[in-house]
């Protein structure tokens, strides 16, 4: 936003791929499909199995979340004390932050707007230990109409009326292609697939996906939209950098930007926290021009990031995992005496 006026003098195309970022997000669930069948494929699904799992998965987002609700408290406090809001409403957007259901609702307060994605992320966290062992041992041709029927099913889910803002609905086809993808790449490495071949994979990928967002209106007027048309691409360029070679996946993966990864998490969810202050105050009083406010405003995004992945995210996701491993212990000495 504080780039806008310099955005709308670029090239159309330019302005089309700067301003289409948004549509990393799908990038995202996409790896997130990937990840998870990656480390849970060979799991054994069994009560203690699945409390680790769903503990670790809630270790993993919400702390950070909750901190960045903490952030906008004050933003909080202003909306509830509203007169002119009835209680119920107050009352169930509160529902809708605390258990993370935005995601399935029309667009209310946006405290912090991001989190509608982990609605889906939480979804997915739901279904994978149902769809995930039928995914991994299923026949190639099996996955092959599996992963085709991912790419059309979001267009048959709105044609069949299904309401757009269910967005965990409609974004579980990109789950689902990150698992199908996984059970590729582990198919290729009992192939002994080289991985000079990656950089053939996420190199076009990368390139198809620019030019899409770049001219949108090459997919407009067809029976596909952006998303799917994005949703394979998304599959190769992960594929091709989880095979790990050529320049770029090795410039991705200097210890610098690798541990930014880590953090990535942070930025995501801290940055519209983060702009609530910034943005209303920030420019203003420190008496910024919009190009430089939107330098410094970067500079804090990265600095609280690491700041809550450091302090916030590793603390809390050790001292979670600890937990349930205390509660399960007991559990799991009776099961071996027996």
């Amino acid at each position: 936003m504080m780039l806008q006026p310099a955005v709308e003098r670029l090239p159309g195309p330019l302005a089309s791929l700067v301003t289409g970022g948004y549509l990393a997000v799908q990038t995202f669930f996409v790896l997130s499909g990937f990840v998870l069948a990656r480390t849970y494929a060979r799991t054994v699904w069994d009560r203690n199995s699945v409390f680790r799992y769903f503990s670790a998965r809630f270790a993993r987002i919400y702390p950070t979340y909750l901190f960045s609700l903490l952030i906008v408290s004050w933003f909080i406090g202003r909306y509830l004390a509203r007169p002119s809001i009835q209680l119920a409403d107050k009352a169930a957007t509160l529902v809708d932050y605390a258990f993370l259901l935005q995601g399935w609702r029309r667009s209310g307060p946006g405290w912090n707007t991001p989190a509608w994605s982990l609605s889906c992320e939480f979804f997915f966290y739901l279904l994978l230990p149902a769809v995930l062992p039928y995914l991994w041992r299923t026949s190639r041709r099996a996955l092959v109409i599996i992963a085709g029927a991912s790419l059309v099913a979001p267009i048959v889910l709105a044609q069949a009326g299904v309401p757009f803002y269910w967005k965990p609905v409609h974004h579980f086809a990109d789950f689902v292609t990150g698992i199908a993808a996984a059970r590729v790449y582990a198919w290729m490495e009992t192939g002994g697939i080289r991985r000079e071949v990656a950089w053939r994979l996420y190199v076009p990928a990368i390139a198809a996906g620019a030019a899409l967002i770049a001219w949108p209106q090459m997919v407009q007027g067809t029976w596909i939209d952006l998303n799917t048309a994005l949703r394979p691409l998304n599959a190769l360029a992960i594929l091709g950098f989880a095979l790990g070679s050529g320049s770029i996946a090795a410039a991705l993966s200097a210890p610098a930007l690798e541990y930014l990864g880590q953090a990535s998490y942070s930025m995501y969810i801290l940055h519209v926290p983060l702009l609530w202050w910034f943005g209303n105050r920030g420019p203003r009083q420190l008496h910024l021009s919009w190009p430089v406010s939107a330098i410094v405003y970067g500079a804090l995004v990265i600095v609280l990031a690491i700041a809550s992945y450091e302090w916030v995210e590793k603390p809390m996701n050790k001292r979670i995992r600890m937990w349930t491993e205390r509660r399960l212990a007991p559990v799991e000495e009776l099961k071996a005496a027996a």
